[in-house]
């Protein structure tokens, strides 16, 4: 066996002994007192190792890699990301003995450069968002290093059919409630890697579940699920970290998702808030875009006098925005005015009032 296979080999049993040693995420419930006869559940994702849905991913990734022959002893694994990925791939870079480098935007949040630091990672910020692909490409060619591409392989790295992916975990936690089979999985899209999971998963187990995908008002997802036009670009990137991209991604595949909606950034912040008040603790951006998923399919199923429950993807801690998404100074100077909109989300989940039309496009 070459020393490159025996390195591989001796890889991916660390990975699968720190897989070991990890419990699976909580789900919690979070009551609709305005949707009687709907349960909502929240796959509390940020309590993985480095904090967010994108641990998963990112062990998939490094499996993947390796059983590619695509890793090896010494040589830098690169990375284009808005942050929770990065944390987690230098989490696994750092178990490696590899050096890693994390492309990200400029505007990334400081606590989130600060924990790849934390695991050893560099972070190589760039002021245009849409460059972090050729920036990582870039380096990964003058450093022979490996540009391990989330956006390519996330939908190919995960084993949806089983082995403990998100899907599974949440059809095995469902198995006691009410409504064990959930009538809507919610999840906002990054790589649209979770949503290809979801979706193939259910129809492989031949539930009757649906998929709504939540995306984010800087994004071309949504649009591209409506017109299936892939030339679709942006010249900005999402100011939801985590989700949204400003090109339709390899990963995204929309034939497996069954609705969608874009919700505007100031909705997904104030549903934001308005969770965190919820649950007690701060969560992220992206978990109040898949607050406004979840109540737009309570909505509906309401309409249709149906019954039943909802599992949305709670998808990192808050404690990575405390100087931008929590901080009010921050919030002023971005020009959010969020006390509406907050009051608007709690009529929603506690009265059933239907949110803001005017503000929400849906295809569901």
């Amino acid at each position: 066996m070459s020393d490159n296979r025996q390195w591989a080999r001796e890889a991916i049993r660390i990975i699968e002994a720190d897989f070991q040693r990890s419990a699976d995420t909580h789900l919690i419930p979070l009551p609709l007192p305005g949707f009687p006869g709907i349960e909502l559940y929240f796959k509390d994702e940020s309590s993985h190792p480095t904090g967010s849905l994108k641990h998963r991913l990112a062990r998939s990734l490094f499996l993947y890699a390796l059983c590619n022959g695509w890793l090896k002893p010494g040589a830098p694994v690169i990375e284009a990301s808005s942050g929770s990925t990065a944390i987690s791939e230098a989490y696994f870079a750092r178990m490696l003995g590899l050096p890693f480098i994390a492309v990200m935007p400029a505007t990334t949040s400081k606590e989130k450069i600060a924990q790849i630091a934390f695991y050893g990672g560099q972070s190589h910020l760039v002021d245009d968002p849409t460059q972090i692909y050729a920036e990582s490409e870039r380096l990964a060619r003058e450093h022979d290093g490996h540009f391990i591409d989330q956006f390519t392989y996330a939908e190919r790295a995960t084993d949806w059919r089983a082995n403990n992916n998100i899907a599974e975990s949440i059809f095995q936690q469902m198995r006691y409630e009410q409504h064990p089979c959930p009538a809507w999985l919610i999840s906002s899209p990054g790589t649209g890697g979770t949503t290809a999971t979801l979706g193939r998963y259910v129809r492989y187990r031949q539930h009757c579940t649906r998929v709504l995908c939540a995306d984010a008002e800087r994004s071309v997802f949504f649009d591209f699920y409506q017109t299936g036009d892939a030339s679709l670009r942006l010249d900005h990137g999402s100011r939801i970290e985590g989700i949204g991209r400003p090109r339709v991604e390899a990963s995204f595949l929309p034939k497996v998702i069954d609705a969608m909606v874009k919700v505007p950034d100031a909705l997904s912040l104030a549903a934001m808030h308005y969770l965190a008040q919820r649950l007690g603790r701060h969560v992220g951006g992206s978990s109040g875009t898949n607050l406004i998923g979840a109540l737009t399919a309570a909505q509906q199923m309401k309409a249709a006098g149906e019954s039943g429950s909802i599992v949305a993807i709670l998808c990192d801690g808050g404690e990575r925005y405390a100087d931008t998404y929590y901080d009010q100074a921050w919030l002023k100077a971005q020009g959010y005015e969020l006390e509406g909109l907050i009051a608007a989300v709690a009529a929603s989940a506690e009265k059933g009032e239907a949110l803001p039309a005017s503000v929400l496009r849906a295809n569901i």
